[in-house]
């Protein structure tokens, strides 16, 4: 079982709903990011998602956007945050997820790139561009060093398409919560909670939901019916917010430990598979 398995596992034991933060690596340098991932722990993330930084991040709203071009002009390359992740490794055991585009990760080598990761400490990988039909020769290599290869459903995704997706499933399902790119947003799709359920219903593995979410009440909608919430962009625009303030670290601290007391005053929903939901559409 892996890190990100057994992380589920536990939060479905104590029925708990797990908080996924996303924060993009050396955002604005490496040691931040080094204090920044104690300090979501310790304030009570559940898994850790990592940026690696990208010049086309294509999935990615203005405020990510900023975020790797930050991280790029420090120079912050695969290698620096295999290196990060090591680090982390020598204090922390919660589960490390990479986030980030494929084109770095084939110029690094697939093979090279899962051994090294495995190595470092990560648990799994989501490469955001890389649909599940090009992705063999990645999950082979991700699969032979054990990490968790997560894969993406979105509001469009048919039937056919989440059963194909869901196949290949490891460690979680990532379910977009809006058609379009990452962003802080007003509200969640009115929709949202069926299109989860119906997902949820079907899925091999807990499904975490992100893309959008961006208060304690997105989270509170969201572990209604899901397993997790993952959280980006508000983070980032915490960070933006913060650039040369000395306060940045306990002021992601406090959006985590606020986000994280909301998810733990819903219960996980364990009857979704039970749920009377439409079907998706084939």
């Amino acid at each position: 079982m892996t890190r990100i398995a057994d992380t589920f596992t536990q939060l479905q034991a104590r029925g708990e709903v797990g908080l996924i933060p996303f924060i993009t690596a050396g955002d604005p340098d490496m040691e931040t990011t080094f204090a920044l991932v104690h300090e979501m722990a310790r304030q009570g993330a559940d898994i850790i998602e990592l940026g690696v930084p990208f010049s086309d991040p294509m999935a990615d709203g203005p405020t990510l956007q900023r975020a790797a071009e930050r991280a790029l002009q420090h120079g912050t390359s695969l290698s620096h945050v295999f290196e990060l992740v090591r680090r982390l490794r020598q204090s922390l055991t919660i589960p490390i997820l990479l986030f980030g585009y494929y084109n770095p990760i084939w110029r690094y080598g697939g093979e090279r790139f899962a051994a090294d990761a495995r190595q470092a400490g990560v648990d799994g990988v989501l490469c955001v561009d890389l649909p599940p039909e090009e992705a063999e020769e990645l999950k082979r290599e991700t699969d032979r060093h054990d990490l968790d290869m997560i894969f993406l459903l979105a509001p469009t995704s048919s039937l056919d398409r989440a059963q194909k997706v869901l196949a290949r499933a490891r460690g979680f399902i990532y379910y977009v919560a809006v058609t379009g790119v990452t962003g802080v947003r007003a509200a969640l799709p009115a929709d949202l909670s069926d299109m989860v359920r119906r997902i949820r219903a079907i899925s091999p593995v807990p499904v975490g939901v992100g893309f959008g979410i961006s208060s304690a009440e997105h989270a509170v909608q969201v572990a209604g019916v899901a397993d997790a919430a993952i959280v980006g962009s508000a983070i980032s625009q915490v960070i933006e917010q913060s650039l040369g303030r000395p306060d940045m670290v306990p002021r992601v601290g406090a959006l985590i430990a606020e986000l994280k007391t909301a998810l733990r005053s819903i219960e996980t929903p364990n009857d979704i598979g039970t749920t009377i939901a439409p079907p998706l559409q084939s």
